[in-house]
């Protein structure tokens, strides 16, 4: 039976590149398959893999390339990849490279595009609910998945540790999350389309222009914000996990870690919880 044709290689590799040379940060996430055509039938046929690159030895060299070209536009970056391949393995014939970008547009605080916080486009679901009986009602509004980031101005440190405690603390870390909030209104505004905007702006801002010692302050804060720039809410709750941006040892390769490249991941994260109200 003759083995009509065949690939091999790396598929869903998550790369977040951050430029940060200058304080006006760029961010490109991408999901990356890298696929090989070549000389590669006997490892099918023969069980021989003498001549098979392994794929995790494909992920490692799109992570070198990340590092090595944080600031290549996508376009430019797919070539680079497959020019590595080609020009390192004489019995690679052919590469196929896909590259999905997971789009992030910076936050406008007062109007200004902010250096170093985004928020993911085409963001969230908004929500509203009702809860009523013929004597009361209640009425919510809400949003769910909303997602932002900020490369820079966030941090975990002093926490408690003990015998199974690995995590190691940080000053400047990577903040992302994707934040399910409702907020319950004790009167009717003006508008609620314009409260609701005003709701994302107020704790936005926050984020954006606060430094973070960790989720838990900088939703308190946020929560804060909103009741403060919407005298018509009551309380509004708040659930934000904490989608990990994970930095990538490549110091077996001679590259240090200078916060520009990370894996992206969410699973398992840290979910994180509160209701801001007034006294």
């Amino acid at each position: 039976m003759p083995l009509i044709r065949n690939s091999h290689g790396k598929g869903h590799v998550r790369i977040m590149r951050v430029k940060r040379d200058s304080a006006r940060h760029e961010v490109r996430e991408l999901t990356v398959e890298v696929l090989l055509t070549g000389a590669f039938d006997a490892s099918y046929t023969e069980g021989d893999n003498s001549s098979a690159i392994a794929t995790d030895s494909v992920k490692n060299i799109i992570n070198i390339l990340a590092r090595d070209n944080v600031g290549a536009e996508n376009e430019e970056f797919v070539q680079i990849i497959a020019r590595y391949f080609l020009d390192r393995y004489d019995h690679v014939s052919g590469v196929t490279v896909t590259a999905t970008e997971t789009k992030w547009a910076r936050i406008a605080i007062d109007g200004a595009p902010h250096d170093h916080a985004f928020t993911l486009d085409g963001n969230g679901r908004p929500l509203v609910k009702l809860v009523a009986t013929r004597e009361a009602s209640t009425l919510s509004s809400g949003i769910l998945g909303f997602t932002f980031l900020k490369t820079t101005q966030s941090g975990w440190e002093n926490f408690w540790t003990d015998d199974v405690t690995t995590l190691k603390p940080t000053a400047d870390r990577m903040f992302a999350t994707a934040m399910d909030a409702e907020w319950t209104w004790s009167s009717v505004p003006a508008s609620y389309a314009d409260a609701n905007a005003a709701v994302l702006e107020a704790a936005l801002k926050v984020f954006a222009t606060t430094y973070s010692p960790g989720v838990q302050n900088t939703m308190y804060l946020m929560g804060e914000a909103v009741l403060a720039a919407v005298p018509e809410i009551a309380e509004i709750s708040m659930a934000c996990p904490n989608k990990h941006y994970l930095p990538i040892d490549l110091s077996p390769f001679g590259r240090a870690f200078d916060g520009q490249v990370f894996t992206p991941t969410d699973e398992p994260h840290g979910q994180i919880a509160c209701t801001v109200g007034r006294g």
